[in-house]
């Protein structure tokens, strides 16, 4: 946990609930938090927490505007950051408009890759007196731990997909590729690229129905399992595996019956809620260890 001497937190805020969470853990720790929030991305929420507590304040900015960011940052007086909240990969590659200092930085890559590309922006809020810090900070309760989360644990069949699901998983990842994998009968059906895990499990589906719909489906079983891991590397200051809801409410949709994600490496945000809706559709949630 960050010392308790500095009392203000920048926060960069992409999509989803997880810029909330980490703001609220942190406004209970006390801690003013200014949110560098992302106009391709962030939820307008943002403005309506903000103007409910003096503590928060937004600024909006697009993507690319590095030079933008760190003036606000530095404005503000915060010397530390989190990052939360996706930024869909296909935006930072495609849609981003990037101005001078992140030019420089784009062509100074090795790699077009994410952790190539947030590691150097990390960098750089570093030597500009901004230390970036764990994504999880403040949000341990929601860190998985190891073992079976509902009712039913997984069957043999999905035990067995689970073990396979894994090697692939972690050998896409550590190509910094995806971090999620969909299987049936130990055969891949769908990886995980710049579309993100719930299209690649829609995909699954997809591939699922068209095979049966041709009658070629009887080789493999229908249900599919989905295989979730951390890289092997996985800097815990972005990119960090996260399941929700919307990911069982995919599932149930693709036919898939299993999850499976790593402990101490992902988050799992309304974890009663994900459990109980996991339950009433049949799915298996199992968290396994690293190794």
């Amino acid at each position: 946990m960050p010392g308790t001497g500095e009392r203000k937190l920048g926060l960069i805020a992409g999509n989803g609930r997880f810029p909330f969470l980490l703001l609220e853990a942190a406004r209970a720790h006390g801690l003013e938090v200014v949110v560098a929030a992302i106009k391709e991305e962030t939820d307008p929420e943002m403005n309506e927490r903000a103007a409910a507590d003096s503590s928060v304040r937004v600024y909006w900015l697009s993507l690319g505007e590095l030079s933008k960011l760190i003036e606000t940052f530095q404005k503000e007086g915060v010397t530390r950051a989190v990052m939360a909240g996706q930024v869909k990969h296909k935006q930072i590659f495609s849609s981003i408009r990037p101005d001078w200092r992140l030019a420089k930085l784009l062509l100074s890559l090795r790699t077009r890759n994410t952790d190539m590309l947030l590691g150097a922006v990390a960098k750089v809020l570093g030597d500009e007196g901004i230390e970036l810090i764990s994504s999880t900070a403040y949000l341990e309760p929601l860190v998985a731990k190891p073992g079976v989360m509902t009712e039913r644990a997984p069957s043999e069949q999905e035990q067995k997909d689970i073990v396979y699901g894994r090697a692939v998983a972690q050998a896409v990842a550590g190509y910094d590729i995806g971090q999620t994998v969909v299987v049936a009968s130990q055969a891949c059906v769908a990886v995980e690229a710049m579309e993100g895990t719930d299209a690649a499990i829609e995909r699954a589906g997809a591939i699922m129905r068209s095979l049966e719909d041709e009658g070629e489906a009887s080789t493999l079983d229908r249900s599919l399992t989905v295989v979730k891991v951390a890289k092997p590397k996985q800097d815990m200051r972005f990119d960090v595996p996260v399941v929700g809801l919307k990911t069982i409410e995919t599932m149930k949709r693709a036919g898939a019956t299993c999850l499976a994600i790593e402990a101490g490496r992902t988050l799992v945000f309304d974890r009663e809620t994900i459990v109980s809706r996991a339950n009433a559709a049949g799915i298996a949630i199992v968290t396994v260890e690293q190794g």
